[in-house]
């Protein structure tokens, strides 16, 4: 089932790597037992305190220098001048995927074509919340935490991936180390401790603004049109093939075959098992709409996957829901609802179903790495 992976070309892997060094958030030093100097200028100089880490160092790599290699585009707000609306937006691409947000009515998009080269969003006060909204473009990883449990700092790229996942720290002075998909500090002051998770989407742009024309998209001034800088790596990303899927992670790791490396799947962790993967291919062979009523943890959850928009989300509900001509209907009300559980037609518009907020989506070979007794969503 498991092989070490990576299947890429020599010559692409050694061009991958070269641009992994200018782009990926990791240490040129690495890290070593004790207070190991992964410090840079500005907000990351410093070194973090590795003499307590409950996950293996020797799975930790190395690719740029130092804290803040990749930078975070921070202090994020809801009159921010560098938030544009859909028609200021309009070079962003109705197929390039978004991580979308919505907090007390206030909706925000996050291009992955800005995380490419940021990977950290640090936004305050929207909705009542202080959050960072993150990506890996590596693991294909899309989560987004509250920064109450570290007081409201902002969390910044540490320089460090662990299992090929970023490695997020915090900018206090403790300065603990986050994996973005372990969900907790794992190194330093904090270890143990679990940030609180803000639901959000990914889906593609075109979707994403029809749903929510109000929204406002974070950009970095650079503009939307830009090339994805990772070659043939991720077969989601503009101008990529399904080719993509079969070829492993960027930096070697056991990978389990049990599934392409690179296909999205949604998943579901938990404290009681392995959690649950919903493979997007799989949804995908059963249709362009799907719900999905799958258990996990000892409870019952439904899913909903959108083809066109490339997008699932999961719903903790007592309600049923059935596909009628294309469109998710709860067999109750006969209400119509999105794919990010909001009832957009009949008696319940308007409402919201409860997210998962748990769930998210990522690449299998990283979720499985990460979650190694996890359980298999397959169509019967």
């Amino acid at each position: 089932m498991f092989s070490s992976r990576s299947t890429f070309s020599p010559l692409f892997r050694l061009a991958a790597l070269a641009l992994a060094v200018a782009l990926v958030g990791c240490d040129g030093g690495g890290i070593s037992s004790g207070s190991s100097s992964n410090g840079g200028g500005g907000p990351g100089g410093g070194a973090f305190n590795t003499s307590n880490c409950t996950i293996p160092t020797n799975r930790i790599v190395s690719g740029c220098d130092g804290a803040d290699c990749i930078p975070s585009i921070d202090g994020i707000t809801p009159d921010d001048d560098r938030l544009r609306t859909v028609d200021e937006a309009e070079d962003l691409d109705d197929g390039n995927r978004v991580i979308g947000i919505v907090l007390d009515g206030q909706a925000l998009a996050v291009p992955h074509n800005v995380l490419w080269t940021h990977e950290i969003v640090n936004v305050d006060e929207w909705g009542g919340r202080s959050f960072a909204v993150t990506y890996c473009p590596l693991t294909g990883s899309s989560l987004a935490f509250d920064r109450s449990v570290i007081d409201g700092a902002e969390f910044g790229v540490s320089g460090l991936l662990f299992d090929n996942n970023l490695v997020m720290y915090d900018r206090r002075d403790e300065r603990s180390l986050w994996p973005q998909m372990s969900r907790q500090a794992t190194c330093g002051a904090n270890v143990g401790e679990s940030p609180s998770m803000v639901p959000l989407v990914e889906m593609k742009w075109g979707r994403w603004r029809e749903l929510h024309p109000e929204t406002k998209v974070v950009s970095d001034g650079r503009g939307f049109n830009r090339s994805y800088p990772y070659g043939n790596y991720d077969p989601l990303a503009p101008g990529n093939t399904d080719a993509a899927l079969e070829t492993g992670p960027l930096f070697d790791m056991p990978v389990d075959d049990q599934r392409d490396p690179k296909e999205r799947v949604l998943g579901l962790p938990n404290d009681s098992d392995g959690g649950l993967a919903v493979p997007f291919r799989e949804l995908a062979e059963g249709g362009a709409v799907q719900v999905v009523v799958a258990a996990s943890g000892g409870r019952q959850v439904t899913v909903f996957w959108n083809g066109d928009a490339q997008a699932a989300r999961a719903f903790e509900t007592s309600r049923s829901f059935s596909v009628q001509d294309g469109q998710i209907v709860d067999d109750e009300t006969g209400s119509v609802w999105s794919v990010e559980g909001r009832a957009t037609e009949g008696p319940l518009a308007g409402t919201q179903l409860t997210t998962i907020d748990t769930s998210y989506v990522a690449f299998w070979f990283a979720w499985q790495a990460f979650q190694p007794q996890t359980v298999v969503w397959e169509r019967s």
